[in-house]
């Protein structure tokens, strides 16, 4: 009998991130969403001691269109989280579902060791694995 390797973040994890600097306004981040069929984008480093950010869709709606706000005029870095929870690709999913269930999120950023976004996981994933497109 052989054993079956237990599944990691980096199994389950979305690769195709799509990134926005945060001086963008929210419109560009709201079309950017739409044109990617997305709900969230994450926030570049500016530098190598930052941390990426996220914006979601929740963020755009609580922020700024339920404030009357114009989209044209706020900066993606007044609504965004930074910093956001990450995970490594190596992590064991059932530690990751365990963490993002305990602070309440719905996704996390998935990092390398130099902290840079390479991948996007969400309790979804974790528990049903990955899309089959």
């Amino acid at each position: 009998m052989s054993e079956q390797r237990e599944a990691r973040v980096e199994d389950v994890m979305v690769t195709d991130l799509y990134n926005i600097n945060g001086l963008a306004s929210v419109g560009e981040a709201i079309q950017m969403m739409k044109k990617h069929r997305v709900s969230s984008l994450v926030v570049d480093r500016r530098d190598a001691d930052d941390e990426v950010g996220l914006v979601e869709v929740a963020d755009v709606a609580n922020e700024v269109i339920a404030r009357n706000r114009a989209p044209d005029r706020v900066s993606v870095y007044e609504v965004m989280t930074k910093p956001v929870v990450t995970l490594p690709p190596g992590m064991l999913v059932r530690y990751a579902v365990r963490l993002l269930a305990r602070l309440g999120h719905s996704r996390a950023v998935v990092v390398d060791d130099a902290r840079n976004a390479v991948g996007m996981v969400t309790l979804r994933d974790l528990v049903l694995g990955p899309r089959e497109d």
